[in-house]
């Protein structure tokens, strides 16, 4: 599985190697582990990958006897990993490091040493349980690792210069054109079934086959569900209220998250815990509320209005809808030829999320429920330009799944805020089209904003 984030690491590498230490941080399942010992073989002479949940007690206690004698530190490392170490030629992962805080807090120590460069994985990784009683490291670079996106699905899939074509096009805005338009929109909704967990995109690839891919996002579910039990500790019934709620908080047209949806009288401030923990854990992306579409998003964020979108669509389905509805009633092939009917927009959303969140945007979107006609709208999503400028700073987009559809907000918002605007964006199942100072953009070119 082709990974962008190891071009990061190569990245990492030649600036800061013997520097920094560098964390992948993300979901459990995203893939941190695969790229990270692939990135170790191909570019170190050798390579100690110490997976903390399962490593022996002798080498916990390396870190907890030896930190103040490295010399001796490394060479019970080599014996008991087997492994010989070369100067500045090796690199040391620590393997979900979450599960040994100690390890962490030592980075400190090992990268001021500099003989070896130190890759981490984790996930959770600033829960307090994680991070109790250690000091953060700041000689600790951080990369967040997210699903697989629509460019690495292709990759998956063989298809490794599609995603080049469409982004020149994006860039030219000039359609792909009838018959390769059909052919992406049907690679797109492909994406969004199978989504891009490393897991499922192989077995799609090998098995072609709806149903085995369903198997294996219920095994992440249920191992999404065991880690609240075993982390959430103290709040794991509020948790998974709110994560079992999602789908039915999405399936609703106004997709406000409702607090009082998942316990009556419940106020956001007492489930301000579980919104971390999700956030934190990566399984959910959280999009906030800005009170204007100025520059400073997060000076305009509203934290008592969120949405809450699943940090996977493929997920997001399978949570949906019942085993049952999945095998009988032929559900995946429903949705793959845009026959379903269900309330789609919630799976379109929640896969432009998804390719925002994984672009690198932070998720915003604007709502007014005013009594007064002309103020009552909402937006999205709200997209930052990539360079500041004095004025016109923010795109508006708006998410549209199916051919028949209005603007209303969206005209009311850009007479109200025009100041404010960059390009707005509509993002829609056709090809791209420019009319009225609006872009229409096929929704695989979201990844692109």
């Amino acid at each position: 599985m082709k990974r962008k984030i190891y071009n990061e690491l190569l990245k990492w590498k030649q600036n800061w190697g013997g520097k920094t230490a560098v964390l992948i941080d993300g979901a459990r399942r995203v893939g941190k582990s695969y790229i990270v010992e692939e990135f170790a073989k191909n570019e170190y002479r050798s390579y100690i990958l110490l997976d903390f949940s399962k490593v022996n007690r002798q080498i916990n206690t390396l870190f907890t006897d030896y930190l103040t004698d490295l010399d001796s530190f490394f060479l019970q490392l080599s014996l008991l990993m087997d492994v010989k170490l070369y100067r500045r030629e090796s690199v040391i992962v620590f393997d979900e490091v979450q599960e040994f805080p100690p390890a962490r807090a030592a980075i400190k120590h090992l990268v001021k040493d500099g003989r070896y460069d130190y890759i981490e994985t984790g996930s959770l990784m600033s829960i307090n349980r994680n991070v109790k009683n250690i000091i953060i490291p700041s000689e600790e670079e951080r990369l967040n690792m997210y699903p697989m996106d629509f460019e690495e699905f292709l990759w998956a899939m063989g298809k490794d210069e599609l995603m080049d074509y469409v982004r020149a096009c994006f860039i030219a805005r000039k359609p792909l054109g009838p018959a390769l338009h059909r052919k992406t929109m049907e690679l797109f909704r492909q994406y969004m079934i199978v989504g891009g967990m490393p897991q499922s995109v192989e077995m799609y690839v090998n098995e072609g086959d709806f149903d085995r891919v369903d198997h294996v996002k219920r095994g992440i579910i249920k191992l999404y569900r065991a880690d609240i039990s075993k982390y959430a500790s103290g709040y794991e019934q509020k948790v998974t209220r709110v994560f079992d709620s999602v789908p039915s908080q999405l399936q609703r047209h106004e997709k406000r998250f409702r607090i009082g949806a998942v316990e009556k009288g419940a106020r956001s401030r007492d489930y301000s815990n579980v919104f971390f923990w999700l956030e934190e854990s990566r399984v959910v992306n959280v999009c906030f509320a800005a009170s204007e579409p100025n520059v400073g998003l997060q000076l305009s964020r509203d934290n008592a209005r969120m949405k809450l979108y699943m940090a996977d669509t493929g997920l997001l389905i399978a949570m949906a809808f019942s085993e049952k509805d999945i095998y009988q009633g032929q559900l995946y092939k429903k949705l793959m030829f845009d026959k379903l009917e269900v309330n789609k927009g919630m799976l379109t959303e929640n896969i432009v999320a998804q390719m925002l969140r994984t672009a690198g945007n932070e998720l915003f979107f604007y709502s007014n429920v005013s009594r007064v006609a002309e103020d009552r709208m909402e937006i999205d999503f709200l997209v930052r330009k990539p360079s500041v400028t004095d004025r016109h700073n923010i795109s508006p987009v708006e998410v549209k799944s199916s051919s028949r559809y209005s603007l209303t907000s969206l005209e009311k918002f850009t007479s109200k805020y025009g100041k404010y605007l960059a390009t707005p964006f509509v993002l829609h199942t056709g090809d791209l089209a420019e009319k009225d100072g609006l872009v229409y953009l096929p929704l695989y070119m979201a990844g692109e904003l």
